[in-house]
């Protein structure tokens, strides 16, 4: 980071101890909500289930006294360079930008293997049409349950490594890079320690070939919400998905993009990728 950006980032940050923002929870209606990743039946929304925006204070994690953690808090950001140049070459992604990310959670995390199992794109602007690149995630949600965490790791090892790598600990971690500084549509983070079980809403996620299952959120006071203002491309933030710890190590959290009530009504709209890995222990 060069030093005139290293001190509009500290000035930004100076500035803003929080954000007040609409974040969208689902109500429990008791009825499963259903996503579609691919083109819904017809007469069907590619979304289901009762949105309950509410308006949270969302902490600026850079002036925490104590830094989020990837086991304690479910979240954590790390400085970390890369080697690519070009986010629009999928190729270059999957064969240098994977093996950076591998070696970075083996550090991170001390794991002995990390299997990445894919990747998305997105764009900072509701409505757009770029090619290969999605919206932002404006719903709070975890990408896997505790019932599909498990099964990823059977899509995708072989039945016997799968079977072996089950037994011992494993986890699910994403990995989230702005590809431009964050200007717009942040994410923010909950607290681990700050979600009740019975925040958890489990809901399908239905693919061409398969059904898959994530976590939406009802509403709770008692969540603690978090961001990295004007985040940067050398900075990235480690998502705990999924974890068969059940030793108090936090095992998942909720997060979401929001619009920024400070963004500038001419900034940049953001760009990032998110690398989905399996995250397996000795």
């Amino acid at each position: 980071m060069g030093w005139v950006q290293a001190n509009f980032v500290e000035a930004i940050v100076s500035q803003t101890a929080y954000v007040d923002a609409d974040l969208n929870y689902l109500v429990n209606t008791g009825e499963r909500p259903v996503n579609y990743a691919t083109t819904p039946p017809e007469g069907q929304q590619r979304r289901s289930g009762t949105v309950d925006p509410r308006r949270v204070r969302v902490q600026n994690a850079r002036l925490s006294s104590e830094p989020p953690t990837l086991d304690r808090n479910g979240f954590q950001l790390v400085r970390h360079a890369t080697e690519l140049s070009d986010f629009a070459d999928d190729e270059a992604i999957r064969s240098l930008y994977y093996a950076e990310v591998q070696a970075l959670l083996k550090r991170v995390t001390g794991a002995s293997q990390v299997v990445i199992f894919d990747h998305t794109q997105r764009l900072g602007r509701i409505g757009h049409t770029e090619a290969k690149l999605r919206e932002p995630a404006t719903r709070v949600h975890n990408d896997q349950t505790f019932v599909s965490g498990p099964r990823r790791v059977r899509d995708h090892l072989p039945p016997e490594e799968a079977e072996q790598r089950l037994t011992k600990r494993h986890a699910i971690i994403n990995v989230w890079r702005p590809v431009t500084p964050v200007e717009t549509w942040p994410l923010a983070m909950c607290d681990a320690q700050s979600i009740d079980p019975s925040d958890l809403i489990a809901q399908d996620l239905v693919y061409a070939d398969k059904v898959g299952e994530t976590y939406g959120f009802q509403a709770n006071a008692a969540h603690r919400w978090s961001y990295f203002p004007v985040q940067q491309p050398d900075e990235v933030l480690l998502l705990k998905i999924f974890d068969s710890n059940t030793d108090g190590t936090a095992r998942l959290t909720a997060h979401t993009s929001f619009q920024d009530p400070t963004s500038a009504a001419d900034a940049a709209p953001r760009r990032s990728i998110e690398v989905r890995t399996l995250v397996f222990w000795d």
